[in-house]
């Protein structure tokens, strides 16, 4: 499926080229007027059609939408029947579109991965609201098809870009990432969610006949229709997503990992606090979860009003020049500042690296999914960030790569 893509900085190299030859050219084509010319105009569309629709996607900058793809034809959704031109039903079809350069994927987080996978394979760059994936394994798969297939992808959270504009975050940032502090014990950090849960008990009700249900559940397991399982309820139910932890869990956990140089590693260790055992298809309520990385560091995620109160030792939150010795802060000045963060628009125009990219979400959402899975377990659990694997507990490593339900799979 995959194709080859001209990248726009060629295709606006050439088009500089063609208007060089021409003697009288429109201004609107050239960006006259105070308007984007065409070759600086974004095309997009939108998967998923629901609550966020593009909400994130205001940094792309200059763009268009040429399309929408949802499973539900109702007005708050789709809005009318599919015609494979505007408004589409299934994602393959719209992924085939030659004048399509980013997809907006707002779908529920169990129909994040093949999605994702699918643009990077068709050369489209991605927007992807968070969290970034339902399960760990999904998240390695989309990270290595952006990375095969030369795509930029953006996940749609962006409070590390605030931290990055921090001094004390960007000096913290540079002691850990250049090892002025290797030893990172009694460093606790906290992260925060709210706490809703899932309805333990839901009853099958009547499809609506705007929904294709089959399509919705897609890969996830198949089970009798309820409200509640659809249009951001979803997010309380095992099968879709994991509850507050991943959803508003993201934008406290991703700033965080940038701040302390974490975008390519994984917490080694994961300790949970919640009730158990959790109920099988509901999200239910959570207390807190430490998770330690290898150089000590650790992140607590609390459980908001309704969590417990974390109580471990804690020596400092950062890091910073003061901790260091004599030559460690010589070093620490001599060392160059980290580069801005890419926004997403100027990353699609010139081929960068975006500053929420693939990578970094995968870290952020494995994160997520190993505090989810402890709760699960009622238990600690150990982890192998290289390998991507959960060490000595089969029971909880088969929740790292969950089957998808036939005939979809990563």
């Amino acid at each position: 499926m995959a194709t080859s893509k001209i990248t726009r900085r060629e295709f606006m190299g050439a088009t500089a080229a063609i208007a060089g030859t021409v003697s009288i050219v429109p201004s609107h084509v050239l960006g006259g007027g105070g308007k984007p010319a065409p070759s600086d105009t974004v095309t997009y569309a939108v998967i998923g059609n629901g609550s966020r629709r593009d909400a994130g996607i205001k940094c792309l900058g200059a763009r268009k939408r040429i399309a929408v793809c949802d499973v539900d034809t109702g007005p708050r959704h789709l809005g009318g029947q599919g015609d494979n031109k505007t408004r589409y039903t299934d994602y393959r079809l719209l992924l085939e579109r030659k004048d399509l350069d980013v997809v907006a994927i707002g779908t529920p987080p169990h129909w994040h991965a093949l999605p994702c996978i699918h643009a990077a394979q068709a050369g489209k760059d991605i927007f992807c609201e968070k969290p970034m994936t339902k399960f760990i394994a999904e998240g390695r798969a989309i990270a290595d098809a952006v990375e095969r297939y030369g795509v930029v992808f953006q996940i749609g959270t962006f409070k590390r870009y605030g931290n990055a504009g921090k001094k004390d975050h960007i000096e913290n940032h540079k002691i850990v990432k250049y090892g002025l502090m290797k030893d990172l014990n009694g460093t606790v950090a906290f992260a925060g969610a709210k706490n809703r849960t899932g309805q333990t008990a839901l009853g099958a009700q009547s499809v609506p006949e705007c929904l294709d249900y089959d399509m919705w559940l897609g890969p996830a397991p198949y089970k009798p229709y309820n409200s509640k399982r659809v249009h951001y309820s979803n997010r309380f139910y095992w099968d879709y997503e994991g509850g507050d932890l991943t959803n508003f869990g993201a934008h406290s956990f991703d700033p965080l990992q940038w701040t302390f140089a974490k975008d390519y590693t994984s917490p080694v260790k994961v300790v949970p606090n919640a009730p158990w055992p959790q109920h099988p298809d509901a999200v239910c309520a959570f207390g807190w979860v430490e998770l330690t990385y290898a150089d000590g560091l650790k992140i607590v995620i609390t459980g908001g009003k309704s969590g417990a109160k974390y109580a471990g030792p804690k020596t400092r939150s950062m890091v910073k020049a003061s901790d260091l010795d004599d030559a460690g802060r010589k070093r620490l000045a001599e060392l160059p500042d980290p580069p801005p963060l890419v926004e997403f628009g100027e990353a699609v125009r010139n081929r960068q690296l975006s500053g929420g990219h693939a990578e970094s979400s995968h870290r952020v959402s494995t994160a997520l999914n190993l505090a989810n899975i402890a709760i699960r377990m009622g238990r600690t659990i150990n982890y192998d960030p290289v390998a991507e694997q959960i060490v000595g507990d089969e029971e909880a490593n088969r929740l790292v790569n969950i089957p998808m339900r036939a005939p979809w799979h990563l």
